[in-house]
Formats: structure tokens, C-alpha cells, sequence
């Protein structure tokens, strides 16, 4: 199957999003599968305002419909609500093409946390942007649960995955600090409300691997913490192996990734009891949900690490591509013609 992936998310952004989409094309290639992105590397592009690392693509509608045709997909995914994501909805609508999209990240609530937009207005947006789509993936069963109280249809789920040969247990002492200590791997934003981790009243130390538009502002209140930029994969096995609590103090994640590579190195979870950790740790044991994330810290000391692992273990990038696969909505062979011949009048 020909397979055309749009995505405003993409290099040089490190988040969940981009890593969700490069595993998922080296599984799909690995069954036999072409799989093309369409992304903000072939544009023009500004930077997104209060978030330069997120590029947007400027006057995208020629080059997407031009890349659309030309690779003539068998099934046409729209991971994102940005520019690109736009034009190739508009795209799909006006030559009847079927199509999928993703719901990656909670973002009512982070537009309301950095610009104070109500979430009705943003969801009503969503809706609108999702309502054509056959098929709304999400990546929790309580997020396929959430987007339906909101009014969402078609929604059914696309799980995660972690590399468990890049992130495994192994003896490492890489944060050499006073013990016990904790850790938080991810973007440095309001939205990922680290100020509650790096404020905790903590034994041993804290450490902060990542970048973002928050990080010089908590540096300067806390300098009591370490930090870390951002690392490659292997740099981050190494960090979470050397690590007693990966505390994970967002409340806003549909899912976490970060959550399977701690665990998948041997290290316990902190976090709260919300979207994300809920379906991540559950009642597995390998982690502490808490509305007090301090009492999840320390009781998340006494986790035995193999739980930890074995929890991870649970997860593959495999089994989720092809959940993914069996989710896409292989495009009719006269929608692709009736595009082609609309362009070519």
C-alpha cells in the first residue's frame, strides 16, 4: 500500500508526535509498505508564535495538492491541525478523497494555558477540522472517550510503542548526583506544568532533560536543579537508567511516550492520576498516580525496577502500526481519477 503521511509536526521538533511517525514508517516499511511525508522540510516556513521550534508552513495549498497527485497514495493520513494538515483537508474535501487524522495532543488546553482561549472554542474548531475524517485516531481509551463527550465521531484508538533494545535496563551512572533521584524528560513548557516538579520538596536531587520556551525562566527560579539539553535516544536510555523516579507532572498529555522509555529502562513513574499515566501505568504497578505528586514520588521509590520493565514490555511499535494500518481508509480508485481529471480540465 502507497501511504501519504501529512504533518506539520516534524524535524528539527523533538516530541511525541515526531517519534510516533518515524517508528510507525519504519514498522509500515518493514511490512512492505511506501510510506511518503508531507512535511514543513519542503517549505517556506515563520515560526509559530510563543513556539519557534514549531514551524509554519506559509501558502501550502499548490505543493500539497501537486505531492497528493504525484504520489497518487493508496490512503491519505493528515496527523495534524496545521497548515499543511489544512491543505490537505481541502484538498481530500474537494476531490472526495477519504482520508484519516490523528488527535496527538490535548490542544484545547494547551491553547487555553498559553493564550487563556476558552475550550469550547477550540474544541468546536477540532470538530469542524475532524468531522470529515473516516477515521479519528486516538491514543488512549480515555482519550477515544473524551473526544466523544465532545461531540467527536469515528474515533477508535491508535496505540504507542517503545524501542525496548534502545531503551532497556542496564547499569549505567550517568546524573551523578546525591540520591535519590528524579527525573522529567520532556519539552520545557507551560503546559507540561514542570514548575510542579522542579517546586517539590524532594529528597536526593532533580534533574531536567529538554528544551522549550519555558526553560530559562524555571533555570533562573530554580537553579538548585540540573539540567539537561536534548539528547539522542541512547543519551536518554543511559539518563533514565541512572534515575530512581521519572516523575511525569503533566496534565494535559493524551499519552506519554516518555513514559514507556522510563519504565522500559527499569525506572518508576510519579505522576497524577489523569489522561495519559491512567492508561499508561494503570494498575500495573510500575508507577504511583497521586493528586499529591510528592507522596507519588516517594512512594514510587519502593517499585521494583523489573515491574517497571515488564510493564514496557507490554507495548511495541509493531502491534501499534498495525493497529494504525488496520485503521486507514484505503482511498476508491475513481476519487483518486475524478482528483486527476479535475486538475488536468
Amino acid at each position: 500500500m502507497k501511504i501519504m503521511i501529512v504533518t506539520d509536526a516534524w524535524e528539527p521538533q523533538v516530541n511525541g508526535v515526531v517519534r510516533t511517525l518515524k517508528n510507525t514508517r519504519k514498522e509500515l516499511e518493514a511490512l512492505g509498505h511506501q510510506v511518503e511525508f508531507l512535511s514543513p522540510l519542503e517549505f517556506r516556513t515563520l515560526p509559530c508564535p510563543t513556539y519557534p521550534d514549531i514551524r509554519l508552513s506559509l501558502r501550502p495549498g499548490p505543493v500539497v495538492r501537486r505531492r497528493i497527485e504525484a504520489f497518487a497514495p493508496d490512503a491519505l493520513h493528515i496527523a495534524t491541525e496545521g497548515p499543511l494538515g489544512m491543505a490537505a483537508r481541502a484538498h481530500a474535501l474537494r476531490y472526495g478523497l477519504a482520508f484519516t487524522t490523528a488527535y496527538h495532543t490535548r490542544f484545547p488546553e494547551y491553547v487555553k494555558a498559553r493564550f487563556a482561549i476558552p475550550l469550547s472554542w477550540t474544541y468546536a474548531f477540532l470538530r469542524w477540522f475532524h468531522g470529515p475524517s473516516r477515521a479519528v485516531m486516538a491514543p488512549t481509551p480515555v482519550v477515544v472517550r473524551d473526544l466523544e463527550s465532545y461531540g467527536f465521531r469515528n474515533v477508535v484508538l491508535w496505540s504507542r510503542g517503545v524501542d525496548l533494545d534502545i531503551f532497556r535496563m542496564q547499569d549505567a551512572d550517568k546524573l551523578q548526583t546525591e540520591p535519590p533521584i528524579f527525573l522529567y524528560v520532556g519539552r520545557v513548557a507551560v503546559e507540561k506544568n514542570v514548575d510542579a516538579f522542579v517546586s517539590l520538596d524532594l529528597p536526593g536531587s532533580k534533574w531536567v532533560a529538554g528544551d522549550g520556551p519555558a526553560l530559562a525562566r524555571i533555570k533562573q527560579s530554580h537553579p538548585e536543579v540540573n539540567y539537561l539539553g536534548v539528547l539522542d535516544q541512547a543519551q536518554l536510555a543511559e539518563v533514565y537508567a541512572s534515575a530512581d523516579v521519572f516523575v511525569f507532572p503533566s496534565k494535559t498529555d493524551t499519552f506519554g511516550l516518555v513514559l514507556l522509555e522510563a519504565m522500559a529502562c527499569g525506572c518508576p513513574v510519579a505522576a497524577y492520576p489523569v489522561t495519559g499515566p491512567l492508561d499508561v501505568i494503570g494498575a500495573s504497578g510500575a508507577g504511583v498516580l497521586h493528586e499529591d505528586l510528592r507522596e507519588a514520588c516517594l512512594k514510587a521509590l519502593d517499585i521494583p525496577r523489573d515491574r517497571a520493565r515488564a510493564r514496557a514490555e507490554m507495548f511495541s511499535w509493531r502491534a501499534a502500526s498495525l493497529q494504525f494500518l488496520n485503521q486507514l481508509q484505503p482511498m476508491p480508485e475513481r476519487a483518486g481519477a475524478a482528483a486527476l481529471q479535475g486538475e488536468n480540465a
